[in-house]
């Protein structure tokens, strides 16, 4: 894979490696800050965490039009396979939908989503941005447009095999696997849902939270 990969490893050698597939599209931004102080307290305890930068997301040099989630997916069993010793695939929002094609020893998934419910929201936010901008449109027309031409959709140009494909995906099985949501009690994490903030920022609790999970959950299922 020719993206950047953020990578932070503890003092020694790593217990395991954590590989974080943040959530596609403009939820990654909003993510990646929490993010990184997530490897930061991974690293202090003796983890390695890589956190890429997927085919058209972040400062990838490909254009985001020749992307699709079967990319993105060969391009994470790539990172995957270049991963000496036990690895954990960390998911976030979209990002479980790419994370089933990487060889790994575990998953932990934060909130999955459908690809479905992620093309509704992008579609509700062209029609909204059409009508402020006195043009006509509508979910069912923009759907019909995108089976022969790419679509904007909340400043991501998305080609029609991008938009098929997200509108079928499903997160699928995997194992072992451990699956949580932001809130309090037992399966969900402190913090607060990042992705639906107007603006990117971060939640240093949220951060120290998937950090312990992760720990906790590489020991329970047998990893280290």
């Amino acid at each position: 894979m020719d993206e950047q990969l953020f990578r932070l490893s503890p003092a020694g050698a790593p217990r395991t490696t954590v590989l974080f597939v943040p959530p596609l599209f403009e939820e990654a931004n909003r993510t990646r800050r929490t993010l990184v102080l997530a490897m930061r307290a991974l690293a202090a305890q003796g983890f390695a965490a890589l956190l890429p930068d997927l085919p058209g997301q972040n400062e990838s040099l490909v254009p985001l039009i020749e992307a699709d989630l079967e990319r993105w997916r060969s391009a994470l069993a790539e990172i995957a396979r270049d991963v000496d010793g036990p690895l954990i695939v960390a998911s976030l929002r979209g990002g479980c939908l790419i994370d089933h094609g990487a060889a790994a020893d575990a998953w932990w998934r934060l909130a999955p989503a459908s690809g479905a419910s992620l093309l509704r929201t992008l579609l509700r936010a062209r029609v909204s941005a059409d009508r402020e901008a006195g043009i006509a449109s509508s979910i069912e027309g923009l759907q019909t447009a995108a089976a022969s031409e790419a679509l904007l959709l909340a400043g991501n140009r998305l080609s029609p095999a991008m938009v098929a494909q997200l509108g079928a995906a499903e997160v699928q099985a995997v194992e072992p696997l451990r699956t949580v949501t932001p809130g309090g009690g037992e399966g969900q994490i402190a913090g607060t849902p990042l992705w639906l903030r107007a603006e990117p920022g971060e939640d240093a609790a949220m951060a120290r939270a998937i950090a312990a999970d992760l720990a906790l959950w590489s020991r329970s299922c047998g990893v280290i």
